[in-house]
């Protein structure tokens, strides 16, 4: 079926998301994305270039809504660091969760991005990281994130973990459902990068002196809702 008049290049790379998913970037040929656009083959250049512009189309269009909605976030004045934490992480399980191939091809294939000067193209992640990094540094500033932590190696640790599950739920959904992992991430986020506070943290290591247990040797708990 052609695709609609007017949609032609959002749907080149609609269907190249699939295909790309399905074959790989190396093992997806313009014939079977053309096909699966439903657009002739020499139509298919009329758009895109090559197979690698087209992959940087799928990056440039999905970086964009994320950059976009990122901003939105980060801008606004009456949330604090840990609930812009929060809607971050909202916002890429949100991306992607109506469309498990392209999460395993912003997962799979972000080292496959280049862009049309031949030059590789700055790391997807990275983009993504220094938008986050702003709100890192608010609730460093606001005394809501530990200020031990090295938010440098906290970032790529969560976000690494992130982009992991993301992929073992586009391949596995049954095993990983989307909406259990949002909440368990957001569970170990907010208990790893939250400033120590009395309630939660000192009262359990108190009840472990008592208890003869030596805190460092006792992993942390949750207190009672």
């Amino acid at each position: 079926m052609r695709t609609r008049e007017g949609n032609k290049e959002q749907d080149i790379l609609d269907a190249a998301t699939s295909v790309f998913a399905r074959y790989g970037y190396h093992g997806a040929k313009m014939a079977k994305i053309a096909e699966a656009a439903g657009v002739g083959a020499g139509s298919l250049y009329l758009y895109f270039k090559d197979k690698a512009g087209i992959l940087s189309g799928i990056f440039e269009r999905l970086l964009k809504a994320l950059a976009f909605e990122m901003d939105r976030v980060t801008a606004r004045k009456d949330l604090t660091g840990i609930e812009k934490l929060d809607g971050i992480i909202d916002l890429v399980f949100d991306m992607f969760i109506n469309n498990a191939p392209l999460a395993l091809v912003f997962v799979n294939e972000h080292n496959n991005l280049i862009m049309d000067d031949d030059q590789i193209a700055s790391d997807p992640y990275e983009q993504f990281l220094e938008r986050a990094e702003k709100v890192f540094i608010q609730g460093y500033n606001e005394g809501l994130f530990n200020p031990d932590l090295d938010y440098r190696v906290y970032r790529h640790f969560l976000f690494g973990g992130l982009r992991r599950l993301i992929h073992e739920w586009a391949r596995h959904p049954d095993d990983f459902p989307i909406n259990g992992i949002r909440r368990d991430v957001k569970h170990f986020i907010k208990r790893g990068i939250m400033a120590p506070s009395k309630s939660q943290g000192d009262n359990f290591h108190e009840l472990q002196m008592v208890k003869g247990i030596d805190p460092a040797l006792s992993p942390v708990r949750d207190t009672p809702a």
